[in-house]
């Protein structure tokens, strides 16, 4: 069998609801590398809240982290860094305009140094991960460098109003998503950023065609990559829009969707 290029969502997809790779399923991924097969991550986390999941599946190629934004080799330099951040400006005018809003906070990731504009404990536990440095503060004050993304969390309700908002203020320099629950969060990134952009780009370095690239995922963040790939699974936990444009529709995240896809479509055994 030709290789194939296995892409892999973290939150919702590879990882249980408890944040753990069930044992099936890491033992089908490493029978997929076995077989000749490549694996790769593709999470809007950045790197430091990823790494866990790379090591512990034993990876050796390209990581796209922050939705595309940021694409590396964690174990080869010379492969490259593309980092592409959202202008400075940019972003001093989201912040300035969220004040119209009932927000609850706004954090901005510059790779692994965090700012959050508002103190928030239960927040900051969630960025902590990884040891990163952390600056608390009016953002338009405190943040000096083009961040990565910035992250907008808001009241259930207050969700729409900020995105239509962005969508007409700001569409030609960003791209918005949201989090899936309970985080009723806005995450942003430069325009023209996502999976897809990443994937092509690590595909290409490794010579595996397009049509040979089976990606898992479940949320929003996953739409253009599933689009792209030649097989697109949502999982059975997936959002319906992703469903909707899914090539497949595998068990949810707690069934082992993924091992169980693989199995039928790469021809290998628990």
């Amino acid at each position: 069998m030709k290789q194939h290029l296995i892409v892999l969502d973290l939150d919702g997809t590879l990882l249980t609801d408890q944040k753990a790779i069930s044992p099936k399923t890491k033992h089908i991924l490493n029978k997929a590398k076995q077989a000749g097969h490549q694996i790769m991550i593709a999470t809007g986390r950045p790197y430091r809240a990823s790494e866990i999941y790379y090591r512990e599946l034993g990876l050796t190629t390209p990581i796209v982290n922050f939705n595309g934004a940021f694409v590396h080799h964690p174990k080869d330099d010379l492969w490259g860094l593309h980092h592409t951040p959202i202008g400075l400006d940019i972003v001093h005018e989201v912040v300035e305009s969220m004040h119209d809003f009932d927000f609850h906070n706004i954090v901005a990731e510059v790779l692994d140094d965090v700012y959050v504009h508002h103190h928030d404990k239960k927040l900051m536990d969630i960025f902590s991960f990884g040891d990163p440095s952390i600056t608390t503060g009016d953002l338009r004050n405190y943040l000096k460098t083009d961040p990565t993304s910035i992250l907008i969390h808001a009241p259930f309700e207050k969700v729409p109003a900020i995105h239509e908002h962005l969508s007409a203020v700001h569409a030609e320099v960003i791209d918005h998503r949201r989090w899936g629950a309970p985080w009723h969060v806005i995450e942003v990134v430069r325009s023209g950023m996502n999976k897809a952009v990443g994937i092509d780009r690590v595909s290409k370095s490794l010579g595996i065609s397009k049509d040979r690239i089976i990606a898992f995922g479940d949320e929003d963040n996953d739409l253009e990559m599933l689009d792209y790939a030649g097989v697109g699974v949502a999982m059975g936990n997936a959002i319906a829009p992703l469903k909707n444009i899914a090539n497949e529709i595998t068990l949810s995240n707690n069934e082992d969707g993924i091992a169980e896809l693989l199995m039928d479509r790469l021809k290998l055994k628990f």
